[in-house]
């Protein structure tokens, strides 16, 4: 007799070209005075070491975002551990977000940061997120609740670190 089983991973893979050192897209991955001003504005905290805590705190600007939208988020809105810290080219970490109850239940994933220098002053960020397991997390990283309020996910967070970087502003700073 034979009992076939099967094994679904869902990995998201997201790139962006960005005109700025491999150490300047570094900070502005792991440095909360970086982080605060594009995306989803949350305070990156990183212990740069294996086995080192990660969590993404919320900005007053994202409570009052998420209370506007009628939710509550909770002061630590992604929590996990760094599996890898290779600066300024690669950071892993394991990621549970923590602002809906469902998601939150959810496995833990994987995340990693790639960083590539390339010719005329431009590198590569890619960005791998393994969500084997989380497959509320998988939509909405991927943008899919977009048209619900959620975000454009990944590639909107990528897109406005890359305007960031390039501009000396993002998104919300460039309308305001």
């Amino acid at each position: 007799m034979t009992t076939a089983t099967t094994t679904s991973v869902t990995t998201q893979v997201y790139r962006v070209y960005i005109k700025a050192t491999p150490e300047a897209i570094w900070d502005a991955i792991t440095k909360p005075e970086w982080t605060a001003r594009y995306g989803y504005t949350g305070y990156a905290d990183y212990d740069l070491r294996r086995g080192g805590a990660y969590k993404m705190r919320a900005t007053e600007q994202f409570k009052e975002e998420s209370l506007s939208r009628g939710g509550e988020a909770p002061d630590v809105v992604i929590e996990g551990e760094v599996l890898e810290a290779d600066p300024p080219r690669k950071l892993v970490t394991t990621f549970r977000m923590l602002m809906d109850p469902e998601i939150a239940a959810e496995k833990a994933t994987v995340v990693t940061h790639e960083i590539k220098q390339l010719d005329g002053g431009v590198c590569s960020l890619t960005l791998i997120h393994e969500l084997e397991g989380a497959p509320r997390l998988a939509a909405l990283v991927s943008g899919q609740w977009e048209d619900q309020g959620a975000g454009g996910g990944h590639a909107w967070v990528l897109s406005d670190l890359k305007s960031l970087l390039e501009t000396g502003k993002s998104f919300t700073e460039q309308t305001a």
